[in-house]
């Protein structure tokens, strides 16, 4: 640590330096701007993408591959009224099928249509095309036009299936990174507005954003096209947003500490190689515990957490790098007159606006016992709302406002066994086929069983299985897991999906939680040189996630109305709350050490809280509000994972890091908190004493 300060901290804060650093900031800017605009061609959009790596489900839509001369989803139009279907309606549903033929897929036939037990539903498949995403989207809006056109009155028509409901998510996610890096660039901006009262210094964080997106980019496109990298459109979204937020946070704490050694030194060189001495260490160590708590979801099964952990890792450590090398370069460049009108003036004192920390680090030293045992009971009410959360989400319900394709799906499930419209898949060897069929047709909860198809060298056949329940269901669910237990063939299709991300998310749960906890305690012990403390911290977090965790579900359930929870939220939710939110226990506890060893540890767990209180409850409300702009997004899934981080985030810089923290750290006292380091015996310093360029040391045992 102490090499890498000496090394390298004084380049970006350098009469000469700066302008070499921001020299080359621009080349490489220049140089990778044309790489960051290709991320979209090495996005995965395919199935797979969203299945754990490994499983049946997903070996199953691999085989698919060989019975495809052109690969093909089908769109299924559905035809429903409140009374018994008549004539009229039957002859206008043939003349679709006629037209419907036009826009199938190229060879493909148009089955039937088939009716519904009830005779209160029609249903037509239509195999289209999908080698093309954007000619298979037309497609469907023609399917729409033609069902709609020519509906006899009282009858609804409705176009899902796969290929519609591909359709209306891409969509979404064509739009998605330009909505996100609006919506999370003008909310970044108001609170910075708000944080400083300058109209000059907010801009200085987002030019530093967005320096570090283009490398951001470009190195995720580098080692996507290069290195294996798997990339989705979701961590791509979320990739931008997680820029902006830790860019942010590490900015204010920066700015913050720089603005502090203004008022203490007449250069402002001089100023900011403290600042940077002081804030330096912080801040990688928040970087080294988001980015390898980030890296640990590398083991999961998902392959949707893999994508979102590691792609996030690339976009935390450029964020660290422009934020502690370009963001100080151009604020040395700039000078005091950035702060205007609340220029920091060599010499002067600055006005007591924290006042407020004094206070309540006062109130907190009075009880910290009272205080630590009320806040831990406040977590502990709002995490038994996470008992009895009902999780998962069906096909129709990952997007919000009920797209067509979620209302066919609906309406499907009304009049057609559950399964209907989006059978299981059935790969067999085709000299098994006649006992493979006999043993499936022999399966509770199989309704129907039909050959869809073989490959073209005759050795596989596809079998097309239609079930009693609902494809994301449990009873779908447990029929697939008692045909993989009955035959040796592989079962895929939607409700093997969804068994596969069931088992995949419980079984990363286990596998990546404990080594989130882990690296991020050894990162702590290695900032602290403590082991009692980094315990407490993290134990501290982890209560905050079930408080959010809780708080969210009864969000979820009584006031956005939602019908459970996406099974990928829990542990994705955990590693970016855990990850991020220890940040404002680093910047508190650090703090507070470097104060102990000048004051004592009473007064310098004070003094710590006084001197971050309005930094980190700022970054705080930057970096909730910049995961709640997913709360508005029309994806279930990003929406309640945002909706967690942010309730958890607001928990950790209200609750956490103001009471519960200092109060534990004051009960326990120094040596058992700090534990086996023992505090430097400085309790005879002056109140007053401020810091003297040399980072205040403990004592070992």
């Amino acid at each position: 640590m102490r090499a890498w300060l000496k090394a390298g901290i004084a380049v970006p804060a350098g009469r000469r330096s700066k302008w070499i650093v921001l020299a080359g900031w621009l080349i490489a800017v220049m140089a990778f701007s044309t790489l960051a605009g290709k991320v979209g061609e090495v996005q995965d959009t395919s199935a797979n993408a969203f299945l754990p790596r490994g499983a049946e489900s997903t070996q199953v839509n691999t085989e698919l591959e060989k019975f495809r001369t052109d690969e093909l989803m089908a769109a299924v139009a559905v035809y429903s009224g409140d009374e018994v279907l008549g004539s009229d309606v039957r002859a206008a549903v043939e003349a679709d099928r006629t037209a419907f033929a036009k826009i199938a897929a190229k060879g493909q036939q148009i089955p039937e249509a088939v009716p519904s037990k009830d005779g209160k539903a029609l249903m037509v498949v239509v195999p289209l095309s999908s080698t093309d995403q954007a000619v298979m989207a037309d497609k469907v809006e023609e399917l729409r036009t033609v069902a709609a056109a020519q509906a006899p009155p009282g009858v609804t028509t409705e176009v899902g299936g796969i290929a519609a409901v591909t359709t209306d998510a891409v969509k979404i996610f064509e739009t998605l990174d330009s909505t996100l890096m609006a919506a999370t660039a003008l909310v970044v901006i108001i609170l910075l507005l708000l944080t400083y009262r300058s109209p000059f210094l907010w801009l200085f964080p987002i030019f530093a954003v967005g320096f570090s997106s283009v490398l951001t980019q470009a190195g995720t496109y580098l080692f996507a096209e290069y290195a294996g990298l798997q990339v989705d459109p979701q961590s791509s979204g979320v990739l931008m947003v997680l820029v902006f937020a830790v860019g942010t946070d590490y900015a204010l704490l920066l700015i913050s500490r720089y603005r502090e050694e203004l008022y203490r030194n007449e250069d402002r060189h001089a100023a900011m190689r403290i600042a940077l001495s002081r804030s330096g260490p912080t801040l990688l160590a928040s970087a080294a515990t988001v980015a390898v708590g980030l890296a640990c979801l590398g083991l999961a099964d998902m392959n949707s957490s893999r994508s979102m952990g590691l792609v996030g890792m690339i976009g935390v450590v450029f964020g660290f790098l422009a934020m502690v090398t370009i963001l100080p370069a151009l604020l040395v460049i700039a000078g005091r007159w950035l702060f205007w009108p609340l220029i920091p003036r060599y010499g002067t004192t600055p006005r007591a606006a924290l006042s407020v920390w004094d206070r309540v680090g006062n109130v907190v030293a009075a009880r910290p016992r009272r205080s630590w045992l009320l806040s831990l009971a406040v977590t502990g009410v709002l995490a038994l709302s996470a008992f009895g959360v009902n999780m998962g989400l069906g096909q129709s319900e990952l997007l919000e406002g009920k797209p067509d394709s979620a209302a066919a799906q609906e309406t499907l499930a009304k009049h057609y066994p559950s399964g209907a419209a989006d059978p299981a898949v059935v790969i067999v060897k085709t000299s098994q086929t006649d006992a493979v069929t006999k043993a499936v047709q022999g399966t509770d909860g199989v309704v129907d069983v039909t050959v869809a198809g073989r490959t073209p060298d005759g050795e596989l056949t596809q079998l097309a299985v239609v079930l009693e329940g609902a494809p994301a269901g449990e009873a779908a669910q447990g029929t697939v897991e008692k045909l993989r237990e009955r035959t040796d063939a592989l079962v895929g299709g939607q409700a093997a999906q969804t068994l596969d991300k069931v088992n995949a998310t419980e079984r990363d749960l286990w596998v990546v939680v404990p080594a989130v906890l882990l690296v991020i305690l050894l990162v702590l012990t290695l900032l602290l040189r403590s082991l009692v403390a980094p315990l407490v911290l993290l134990a501290t977090v982890v209560a905050s996630y079930f408080a959010a965790f809780g708080s969210a579900s009864l969000l979820f359930e009584h006031v956005l109305d939602y019908p459970g929870m996406d099974w990928s939220v829990p542990l994705l939710g955990f590693v970016f709350l855990v990850a991020l939110g220890v940040d404002y226990n680093i910047f508190l506890m650090h703090r507070v050490k470097q104060e102990s060893a000048l004051h004592g540890h009473a007064q310098g767990v004070i003094a710590g809280l006084r001197s971050t209180g309005g930094v980190i409850t700022s970054a705080g409300l930057v970096l909730a509000a910049t995961f709640a702009v997913f709360a508005v997004l029309p994806l279930v899934a990003m929406a309640q994972m945002g909706v967690i981080v942010g309730i958890g985030v607001l928990i950790d810089t209200f609750l956490v890091r103001t009471i519960l923290v200092p109060a534990l750290a004051l009960d326990l006292g120094a040596r058992r908190f700090w534990w086996p380091a023992k505090p430097a015996d400085r309790e005879t310093a002056a109140p007053g004493t401020s810091l003297d360029g040399k980072e205040p040391e403990l004592e070992r045992v």
